[in-house]
């Protein structure tokens, strides 16, 4: 051989063991980093089989996922490596200890077995999941909209593809409860897959009694255990109210949630917290005043909206009723849709109006139902009639008068309409998960409205009520007369007010 041969062996002998050796050190390496990892989350040496690179003879996965050994590096493939959501990183770990820690405190109080079968909602990469498995509960699955694997499996919250009773453990954590748009569904979904006598917990915003009792009335077959505040690990949660819930023995899967019009003695069955909402209302205006069409219109300025002191997360639908609605621009437009504070929600508006005159308009309204009916007791054929201002000729008026149903005596335009029964079409068309807005402006009717709404419990199926009681109220045309259209007093409407909120309804005086 050539001497310059053999010298161009021997330099590529040495740049293959060169390479060797770093691919050699860099497994140490990785080896190093990996045994780290482990012991920073588990406190003690490689001792879980499904943790380890190699596993502990006789070692059995859980009965859900048998596929793959969880190993941290395969949980990093599932992230996708490096980034926020990297498992070596900081809040990666922080999260794992975080969620371990809480499920050796369910194990330590019985509430937990490593026996037991385990589902993660909402799993953010898993995090929740390989804590639990870390606590020795091997038996873990998580479900998200994207698929983690081993860890966790892609599916909807609301249709999880496990059997009735598969669960004895489920964790909604990190506030993805407050996120779901259909949180009843996901509620009888959860409470579907739970075994009797099987726990539930939850890490949720519900920062006041409102929102923490309109989370639990989504669980209508299981009982509050304990509830309390702790830390949240989550970006933007620090503080976060864990509840955990206990499924009874003798739950049905056909048990769902039905309409909340349960009424005892005219009086809805509220619960205290409902009954301070109305107590913190702004003061009803006790004594008439000489210019309503001022003083009422100035008091719009200090209602206390509802969605404005509390949370009102964990409803299942948003729900405005406009009864007497006239044109869109009336009250839907420019003050439902621009000043009340909804918290980014997307209401269902019914627009209730037996005018026709107001009928086109809503055809392009999207989002917005019109139903081109009058708001009665019963379902009926009504006379509805046009009533012009005082003091004013039919070729002075402007605009349209207002309508009302007719009761004799008439001094306007008269119409034959159909009437339906608001209370029984209420009870058709809202639950108790759902959140109810209702503006009322019929012109007198709401002395018979509101004892109906009472009679048949439907009352309890709103949440807000704002109401204009008609009355014989001083006229602005005609100083030192009253308004001869209405029979009803000041007082009698103060008195319908203040009946309403004895009753523990948020009634608003409206304009």
């Amino acid at each position: 051989m050539e001497p310059s041969a053999a010298w161009k062996h021997g330099q590529g002998n040495a740049s293959l063991r060169k390479l060797l050796v770093r691919l050699l050190v860099f497994a140490v390496i990785a080896a190093a980093v990996r045994f780290a990892f482990l012991v920073t989350l588990a406190g003690e040496s490689c001792s879980l089989g499904t943790f380890c690179f190699f596993s502990a003879p006789g070692e059995k996965n859980g009965d859900i996922v048998k596929a793959i050994p969880v190993t941290t590096a395969n949980w990093a493939v599932g992230m996708g490596g490096a980034g926020s959501g990297d498992p070596l990183s900081k809040d990666s770990v922080d999260s794992v200890r975080f969620y371990a820690s809480v499920f050796r405190g369910f194990i330590d109080e019985g509430m937990l077995l490593p026996s037991s079968r385990a589902l993660c909602i909402g799993t953010n990469g898993g995090s929740d999941v390989l804590a639990l498995k870390e606590a020795g509960v091997a038996d873990s699955v998580g479900i998200a909209k994207k698929a983690v694997k081993p860890l966790v499996i892609a599916g909807m919250p609301h249709r999880v593809p496990f059997e009735d009773s598969w669960f004895d453990f489920v964790f909604v954590g990190g506030g993805e409860f407050d996120k779901v748009l259909q949180p009843a569904d996901v509620a009888a979904e959860i409470t579907r897959m739970l075994k009797p006598e099987g726990i539930a917990v939850f890490h949720v915003r519900a920062n006041d009694t409102y929102s923490f009792h309109s989370f639990v009335d989504l669980f209508n077959s299981c009982d509050v255990v304990r509830t309390r505040e702790v830390d949240g690990v989550v970006i933007g949660l620090p503080k976060i109210r864990e509840i955990i819930m206990k499924k009874g023995k003798g739950f049905s899967i056909l048990e769902r949630s039905g309409p909340k019009g349960d009424s005892l003695n005219g009086k809805c069955l509220l619960r205290e917290h409902k009954l301070q909402l109305v107590l913190e209302a702004e003061q009803l205006i006790e004594e008439e005043p000489l210019k309503p069409w001022i003083t009422l219109k100035r008091n719009l300025n200090s209602i206390k909206y509802l969605p404005s002191i509390v949370d009102i997360s964990f409803r299942n639908r948003y729900v405005y009723v406009d009864i007497g609605a006239r044109s869109y621009g009336s009250s839907i437009g420019s003050w439902f849709r621009k000043r009340y504070p909804k918290q980014n929600r997307t209401f269902d508006v019914y627009a209730i109006e037996a005018d026709k005159a107001f009928h086109d308009e809503y055809a392009g309204k999207k989002g917005v139902t019109l139903l081109p009916y009058a708001a009665w007791i019963r379902n009926d054929t009504l006379s509805f009639e046009v009533n012009h201002d005082p003091g004013k000729k039919p070729g002075e008026q402007k605009g349209r008068g207002m309508g009302r149903i007719h009761s004799g005596g008439s001094s306007g335009d008269v119409s034959r309409v159909p009437g339906f029964d608001l209370a029984e079409w209420l009870k058709s068309t809202v639950t108790e998960n759902d959140f109810v807005v209702m503006k009322m402006d019929v012109e007198g009717t709401e002395f018979n409205l509101i004892p109906r709404l009472f009679e048949t419990g439907a009352i309890c199926l709103i949440d807000e009520l704002f109401l204009e009681c008609h009355y014989n109220r001083w006229q602005r045309c005609c100083p030192g007369e009253r308004s001869s259209k209405y029979d009803k007093t000041y007082g009698q409407c103060f008195d319908l007010f203040k009946s309403l909120r004895d009753s523990g309804v948020l009634v608003h005086q409206w304009w």
